[in-house]
């Protein structure tokens, strides 16, 4: 081929509307294009003159097993891959992604969106391995910011590192205290965005009745109070990442306009009838279930569907083997200058740490250290100076010492070392909901949720006056 030739480009999908407008909107931006509409042609196509990109959809004849992407890279690996799809699934996107594939794109796709994905797949060197496969190679997997290293968190850093190459839109999901933020902090810092902002969109902190105006801004005079112009959370992102956090929270109306800004790329401030456009990518994270959100009508499904292109599910420390060691003793180095006197741990703090369950996740067990650290009275931190929780844990006594009896299954006996976390909490503080919060890490609403489901009142641990 002639170095002054268009770049040829293999569009391969069952749907013919499809096929003919995607062709022909790319033949005018200047490349040539091939069509197949279904995976077996494609690769005979392949197979018959040279490409210099593949764009292909996923469920299609041919391709139901990704025969088309395996086939492809197999025998023609430096030939980028550009995934579109309309019917996505966690399987077929974490197997895409680990075949290599330069993006991943959902129906229906903006023509500037689709366009920007084919440049930067041709804009990588055919000499050198894709974006993916250099996040793969030995000694490049670790984040400094995630300690580590049990088979789950391998996973885990597996997807991290596919997810990150790409622009797609991810849900996390898992456990208060597991670290979903840090989780999209990390995609964010290794992806194509980094550098850019990263806005950070909490849906419990924002009243539902001021949501719309501190997301998208207002005009002055929109309503009583507006006395000047205000740029809303997301002109603070464009180009960017949006973390929408909790996002399980956000109300029926509010996942409308969400949906709709998803779809449209654009938004339109409170008060005004201009639209705003916006490049960002959207990470969500939330410790609820939202599939059975959707089931229950609490949660859109095609939002859902925008959102959930790629879940990642973060384990819960308790199933980390050793890990809660490995943080135990990273949170003691961090910690350390505040405190030199306190070097380490005793081999009894070290086998309760190992064995509590952890209920509250990573953050609890952070505030278990800084505690362990103030309470020390010697160098090592004995399980004395751990919270409370640990201590009845290492005694065999809750609360009540006949609430989980022996043949107790393993959900009530986290169940219960929750309820023995919060109850440490408020006794510590004195029933103060907002300082036990803050302590655990929480939201007041989060720990009141967590209350309510423990039937705890914080009244009951108020001292009289």
């Amino acid at each position: 081929m002639m170095s002054d030739a268009p770049p040829r480009i293999l569009i391969v999908d069952d749907e013919p509307l499809f096929l003919r407008t995607t062709a022909a909107l790319l033949e005018k931006a200047g490349y040539a294009c091939v069509c197949a509409s279904n995976g077996a042609a494609a690769l005979d196509a392949l197979a018959a003159a040279s490409f210099d990109l593949v764009l292909s959809d996923l469920n299609m004849p041919g391709n139901r097993n990704l025969e088309l992407l395996r086939g492809s890279r197999s025998r023609w690996p430096t030939v980028p891959l550009v995934v579109v799809t309309g019917a996505p699934s966690l399987p077929t996107a974490i197997e895409s992604l680990r075949l290599g594939i330069a993006d991943y794109l959902l129906k229906p796709v903006r023509y500037e969106d689709l366009l920007a994905s084919v440049r930067r797949a041709l804009q990588q060197p055919a000499s050198e391995p894709s974006a993916v496969a250099r996040l793969s190679l030995p000694g490049e997997r670790r984040f400094p910011e995630i300690i580590g290293d049990s088979p789950p968190m391998q996973e885990l850093f597996e997807i991290i590192e596919r997810v990150a190459a790409t622009d797609a839109n991810v849900v996390i999901t898992g456990e208060s205290g597991t670290g979903k933020e840090i989780v999209a902090n990390v995609i964010h810092r290794n992806s194509r965005r980094a550098g850019l902002p990263f806005q950070v969109i909490d849906c419990t902190a924002i009243p539902e009745t001021l949501f719309e105006s501190a997301l998208f801004g207002h005009a002055r005079g929109a309503f009583t109070g507006a006395v000047r112009d205000h740029a809303g959370l997301l002109s603070r992102c464009d180009g960017g990442t949006a973390f929408f956090d909790e996002i399980g929270e956000l109300a029926g109306p509010l996942q409308s306009k969400l949906l709709r800004l998803i779809q449209e790329q654009t938004y339109v401030p409170v008060g005004t009838t201009t639209p705003m456009q916006l490049d960002a990518r959207f990470l969500c994270a939330t410790n609820r279930n939202l599939e059975l959100e959707v089931r229950a009508g609490r949660f859109r499904r095609d939002l859902f569907y925008r959102l959930a292109v790629i879940h990642i599910e973060l384990p819960p420390l308790r199933d980390r083997g050793d890990d809660a060691l490995h943080l135990a003793h990273h949170f003691l180095n961090q910690l350390q200058p505040e405190r030199p006197r306190v070097t380490g741990f005793s081999e009894a703090a070290l086998e309760l740490l190992r064995r509590y369950p952890w209920p509250g996740n990573v953050r609890e067990l952070r505030n278990a250290i800084e505690r362990g650290m103030a309470m020390a009275r010697r160098p090592l931190i004995e399980p004395g100076d751990l919270p409370p929780a640990l201590q009845s844990f290492a005694a065999g006594t809750g609360h009540d010492s006949a609430a989980v009896p022996p043949s107790a299954s393993r959900a009530e006996i986290l169940d219960d070392a929750e309820r023995q976390y919060l109850i440490s909490l408020l006794a510590q503080h004195s029933g103060n909901v907002a300082q036990s919060a803050r302590q655990a890490g929480m939201s007041r609403q989060g720990f009141h949720k967590l209350l309510r489901k423990h039937h705890l009142e914080a009244g009951h641990f108020r001292s009289p006056t």
